[in-house]
């Protein structure tokens, strides 16, 4: 007798989900089961009547109300209904980030209903009473962080699909025929999506610029900004108004202001600087004082308000520093000409000028518009080389005039007392709980086409703190000149530190044998200099500097005052650098408007401009991140034959992470690759641990890798795993 095949027994449908979604979406207005059936494009009986029982159980348990017989409205105002942040994982599921969640409400693929990474949304909560962790389904999409994707176009005949290299962009985007423009088959493209049907899969866009081929250089740096919306080049319009801007030096412009051409004067800088946007001066008083001066690029003199140019420098915000190239927030008439502090030039400055004891005590300050004259321009490493050796004759190998040159006795007196100052001031920060975050930074050599010849490490010296220490002098007594004034003024504020986020790094660093202590604020910092002063030089360094700095809050921009955690300050603003970031341009207008006695200006206005500083801050920082991703990743490609010692920087269930010892670039070894024994994640020891041998693989191991894959579009690299490091 043959067997009966029994038919799988159909699961009712639920439509709570899409009932609450539609009467979210007009919440003063009622429904009945057949609108519902309508939006929901329903019409057979079964889901009729599926809705009229979900209408009922929503409104027995007060999700809904029933107004009068049959007719429903969504609760006005319902403890389960919030509006937040999309925060995608790269597993096609999100976290929905709200203020009134201690912790992220987890979002299932099938309940993101179309919204992407960084959306504004509105979400329903549930779980919420029943001790589990709370779940939501976005109910309505408020605002799209985005638009605008970088991806590669996959052309069919009638149609195209574009995919992108984001893991948090878990869709492709459908491009109609007719909006594929001059794209073709395997370009990487700038696509803005314009619509995303009810029953489309993918969103509908259209190709707004193509970038060229994947992998070309161009092509990648191009695309890197594409993808964070950030410009590449001026507008026409905004260029030809830069040119016609007066950058003479006048007479009459020189008798409003303190003129300082006659006082020694000199910039230190990194060797390829373009724009020089800061300058010290330096005077020795009767009183064994010293008049020390911090002279700032007067932009604001050129950059109007109002203007189109200052309105191009506004949505900028800030240059962009790529690895190859710098897309500057103001035009090169002005950024490396007529606001650049260039030697033997007259410049119009905005400074900050300080008389200070030989313990570098602040005994009187001045702040005001000046006139400077630059004697000298250094590089650093002639700074350092003056401070190392006391010697006034340069080299040649470190000289940036191309031949060795003698530096008047004047200008090294002057370098060496600022270097004795500098020192002073960083004790005194450090003593007040400043912490001293000096990450190693990854630089290339390039060639004249923008190829990688070589990488090498830009570590912070003396010279370099000798002018960090001035720079935050200005902008501490900048910002607390007006701060005491109760005026509004534009703050560069920092938060203490993530609780949560330093429990997790101290499980991290206990594996290399190290501890931080975190009782209280002053032990933190103290705790965390400790820890920085201990690793230096070691092969972890680089991991632990990394976790340090991600464990700290993120400095921002505001009008609200919280003080400066990271460099101890209770008062600290950005002044010195207006070439580059708006908000010093905000900063100089704001003083010079309130040393002329204006009354404090709107906060809400200025806080809005805070906000949109530091989101580009972020954006451009994220274009450098990948710039230097893409450089390490091209500097590896061109290196497949080679063994390289690398440390193990992370450990997860699927392989390990590896930094090069020798040029900082980071890759993964999958779990399958290591042939030597069967892995298994040990998360406990964050770690992997064989299976017969019972051999570990941990953070801080050196182990020797080979490139296996290098793929320039997603900017990852991948290694075969070798041997250990004996």
């Amino acid at each position: 007798m043959s067997k009966k095949i029994r038919k799988p027994i159909k699961k009712e449908k639920d439509f709570s989900g899409k009932i609450l979604k539609i009467l979210s979406q007009s919440a003063n207005k009622t429904f009945n089961y057949k609108q519902i059936a309508a939006k929901l494009e329903l019409d057979d009986t079964k889901s009729r009547n599926q809705i009229i029982k979900d209408l009922k159980l929503l409104a027995a348990s007060k999700k809904i109300i029933e107004t009068e017989p049959g007719k429903y409205l969504v609760k006005a105002i319902s403890q389960d209904y919030y509006e937040g942040t999309i925060d995608m994982t790269s597993r096609k599921t999100a976290y929905f980030i709200c203020d009134e969640f201690e912790e992220d409400v987890f979002i299932p693929t099938n309940n993101l209903n179309r919204a992407l990474d960084k959306d504004k949304v509105k979400v329903y909560v549930y779980n919420r009473r029943k001790g589990k962790r709370p779940e939501g389904e976005v109910i309505e999409v408020l605002e799209r962080d985005k638009t605008e994707f970088v991806g590669v176009i996959d052309m069919q005949p009638n149609f195209a699909f574009v995919s992108t290299a984001n893991p948090k962009m878990y869709t492709d985007i459908f491009i109609p025929k007719d909006k594929i423009g001059e794209a073709e088959n395997g370009d990487v493209v700038l696509v803005k999506i314009e619509d995303w049907p009810k029953r489309a899969d993918s969103p509908f866009g259209s190709v707004i610029r193509v970038l060229g081929k994947p992998g070309e250089h161009n092509t990648e740096i191009h695309a890197i900004l594409a993808e964070y919306g950030l410009p590449s080049d001026f507008p026409v319009e905004v260029e030809v108004y830069a040119q016609k801007i007066d950058t003479s030096i006048q007479e009459y412009e020189i008798a409003k202001r303190r003129d300082m051409r006659d006082t020694l004067t000199f910039t230190i800088d990194p060797k390829d600087a373009k724009d020089f946007d800061d300058a010290l001066s330096f005077k020795k008083l009767e009183n064994g004082n010293f008049e020390i001066g911090i002279h700032i690029a007067d932009v604001s003199h050129y950059l109007e308000e109002g203007t189109i140019l200052d309105d191009e420098a506004y949505q900028r915000a800030t240059s962009v520093y790529l690895v190859d190239r710098v897309v500057p927030m103001l035009p090169e008439v002005l950024s490396n000409f007529a606001c650049s502090l260039r030697p033997n030039e007259e410049k119009y400055t905005f400074s900050a000028v300080f008389e200070v004891s030989p313990t570098s005590q602040v005994i009187n300050q001045w702040f005001g518009r000046t006139v400077i004259y630059s004697d000298q321009r250094f590089a650093y490493e002639e700074a350092q080389y003056i401070i190392e050796t006391k010697d006034n004759t340069i080299p040649i190998d470190i000289s940036i005039t191309g031949e060795s040159y003698v530096v008047s006795d004047e200008i090294v007196e002057a370098t060496l007392k600022l270097d004795e100052l500098a020192k002073i001031l960083r004790k005194k920060r450090m003593q007040n709980g400043a912490i001293s975050f000096d990450k190693v930074e990854v630089k290339f050599n390039l060639d004249a086409e923008g190829e990688p010849e070589g990488v090498y490490f830009k570590v912070s010296k003396d010279a370099n703190h000798l002018i960090e220490e001035f720079m935050l002098l200005a902008n501490r007594k900048v910002a607390e000149y007006i701060g005491k004034q109760k005026k509004t003024f534009v703050y560069r504020i920092h938060d203490e530190p993530n609780e949560d986020k330093l429990i997790a790094m101290a499980t991290v660093i206990a594996k290399f044998g190290y501890k931080i202590d975190f009782r209280n604020k002053g032990d933190i910092s103290k705790s965390l200099n400790a820890l920085m002063e201990e690793v230096n030089g070691k092969k972890e360094q680089n991991l632990i500097d990394t976790l340090a700095i991600r464990s700290m809050s993120k400095a921002k921009y505001s009008t609200d005052n919280i003080g400066h955690y990271g460099l101890a300050f209770d008062y600290y603003s950005h002044f010195t650098s207006p070439i580059r970031r708006y908000p010093d341009v905000m900063v100089h207008r704001l003083l010079q408007y309130y040393l002329d006695g204006g009354a404090s200006v709107d906060e809400e206005t200025y806080e809005t401009k805070c906000l949109h500083c530091s989101n580009m801050e972020s954006l451009a920082t994220n274009a450098e991140r990948d710039s230097i991703k893409y450089m390490q990743v091209k500097y590896m490609q061109d290196h497949q034959d080679e063994e390289f010692l690398g440390v193990i920087s992370g450990v997860t269930e699927w392989g390990i992470y590896v930094e090069i010892v020798s040029n900082k670039c980071e890759g993964m070894v999958r779990i399958r690759e290591i042939k030597d024994d069967y892995y298994t994640f040990d998360e406990k020891q964050y770690a992997l641990v064989g299976a017969t041998s019972n051999s570990i693989l941990q953070l801080g191991d050196e182990i020797y890798v080979k490139v296996k894959n290098a793929d320039l579009v997603k900017k990852q690299l991948d290694f075969h795993f070798l041997r250990r490091a004996e």
